[in-house]
């Protein structure tokens, strides 16, 4: 599948990766009307979810317009091809793999490695990723990100894992880039209820703490 370009003009309006993992088709069905509306640009589908490629053909066929449509937990050059033939827009890695990233640079597919020191994150940056996953961020907070862009300043990030609405201001002051937010966005308990109406004001109060404009009216 030739898919749409990723457009950094949406993501810049919204800087968050919603993470879908372990969701079924149906609820993503559900979902990303309630995502888009709210005023979210950017979804990623891990590979390790039961229907990845089917989820990702899906949300790119019917949102590829509203939404950039991504690939997660992408570990090898076999899973970013099943992903990038599935229509993923841009990739997130849970590491560094060399030869991923450089396939994704030669392609012009925008790439978010996984990394968690200083070395790692700027060897990612050298290889060409767009923004760096910092990840897992849920113990190293946003006083890590913050020490982090102080020598390496030019260096996106996008800490993942333990970013919440309680402390993404905090993260965005640090000098984050983007946030991938998987369990405190998507929430188990409100989809397992089918609670749509809550979902929706969920995603809203995410989009309200970066954009207000874009909730307001």
């Amino acid at each position: 599948m030739n898919a749409k370009l990723f457009s950094w003009n949406l993501f810049n309006k919204v800087p968050i990766v919603g993470i879908v993992r372990n969701l079924t088709l149906e609820e993503v069905k559900q979902i990303l009307p309630l995502y888009q509306e709210a005023g979210l640009t950017t979804i990623e589908i891990t590979m390790n979810t039961a229907q990845a490629k089917e989820i990702i053909r899906y949300a790119y066929e019917n949102y590829h317009n509203y939404l950039n449509i991504g690939a997660g937990t992408v570990c090898n050059k076999e899973d970013l091809e099943q992903a990038l033939s599935a229509g993923a827009q841009f990739i997130v890695t849970p590491i560094i793999d060399k030869k991923v990233i450089k396939t994704c640079v030669k392609r012009e597919i925008p790439i978010f490695p996984g990394a968690y020191t200083p070395s790692e994150i700027y060897r990612a940056w050298q290889l060409g990723a767009a923004m760096v996953k910092i990840y897992p961020a849920t113990s190293l907070g946003p006083d890590y990100i913050k020490d982090l862009k102080a020598p390496l300043n030019k260096i996106k990030v996008m800490p993942t894992g333990g970013v919440s609405l309680d402390n993404l201001q905090h993260f965005l002051q640090a000098g984050a880039s983007g946030f991938g937010i998987g369990g405190q966005l998507f929430d188990k308990q409100l989809i397992k209820e089918k609670n749509w109406i809550a979902l929706s004001s969920h995603f809203k109060a995410f989009v309200s703490k970066l954009n207000p404009k874009a909730t307001s009216g």
